[in-house]
């Protein structure tokens, strides 16, 4: 009867214990949604204000009394979004697919061709992504300007793999060393090349290190504001993040509404890549990061 009455207490502390522990846990979870949602709550309540709400301070600024989509009427009536959209949209899908090849060619031969210093090449490429683009874009504007490509997309092109092509060739090196190479052996046996190898058997094993390093390449153009504010200044070649700061914001006067409104709907691209890809990406991110 002891021993019955002492367990019993101990089944309850226990039982306590983890009860106290998935509150904790939720709350935590509840914590980090709350604080990762708030700005995109923020903006769509923002970009639904007409403007008698957003100046007066006497209504909450949590909840919209007489929601409105003249924000989004006026940005893409009013200004050249779309424009500004599909230049961004050009410029994300060139520059990544370039950085893609490029670097999967670096990475594949970095990870797989022995030769002295290829450890230490590997190391310093990505120490190369480390630099902060406010160093490089004085040199880069020289470059752009020798080849005549001022207020041209190109310019962007041409200049957005300096950044993507060095953090995804090393999260590639990674992903390429978890690869066996035996199944490469028996291919070069039967007489295929490096780049038939790499072709028809590294490249679909190794699809979620390239799908991260695609989505990964693809969100930093998308974003990108330093190398476009100094390479473009026409209106028509202006990309989203550039566009919105130029057009939207005129000197101490800011357009609230439809500086929200852009927000929202140039996040709508890499909203949809991650959610379709998200398992793809964590795959490749975590095996890039760890092998």
């Amino acid at each position: 009867m002891t021993r019955t009455k002492q367990a019993q207490p101990r089944i309850g502390s226990i039982r306590t214990q983890r009860l106290v522990g998935r509150i904790v846990g939720y709350a935590a979870v509840a914590a980090l949604l709350i604080f990762t949602l708030y700005p995109f709550f923020s903006m769509l309540i923002t970009s639904l204000k007409p403007v008698s709400e957003l100046f007066n301070r006497t209504l909450s600024p949590f909840w919209v009394f007489h929601p409105t989509f003249k924000n989004y009427e006026d940005l893409l009536t009013q200004t050249s979004f779309l424009r500004w959209f599909g230049n961004s949209l050009f410029v994300a899908v060139i520059s990544t697919g370039i950085s893609l090849t490029v670097s999967t060619l670096a990475a594949y031969a970095l990870s797989r061709i022995r030769f002295p210093g290829a450890d230490v090449m590997g190391s310093a490429v990505f120490a190369v992504y480390l630099v902060p683009p406010s160093l490089l874009f004085l040199p880069l504007a020289s470059v752009v300007a020798h080849l005549g490509l001022d207020n041209s997309l190109w310019s962007l092109i041409l200049t957005y793999p300096t950044f993507q092509i060095p953090f995804a060739t090393w999260l590639l090196i990674g992903y390429f060393h978890g690869i066996p190479e035996e199944v490469e052996d028996s291919a070069r046996v039967d007489g295929a090349s490096r780049l038939t190898i790499l072709r028809l058997i590294v490249v679909p094993m190794a699809l979620p290190g390239l799908v991260t390093v695609t989505l990964f390449a693809f969100t930093l153009a998308w974003g990108e504001l330093i190398y476009a504010l100094t390479f473009i200044s026409q209106s028509m070649q202006e990309t989203v993040s550039l566009g919105t700061v130029t057009q939207l914001i005129r000197g101490d006067a800011f357009f609230w509404g439809q500086l929200m409104a852009a927000g929202l709907m140039a996040a709508v691209p890499i909203t949809v890549a991650y959610a379709f890809l998200s398992d793809y990406y964590i795959e490749g991110l975590t095996a890039g990061s760890i092998k």
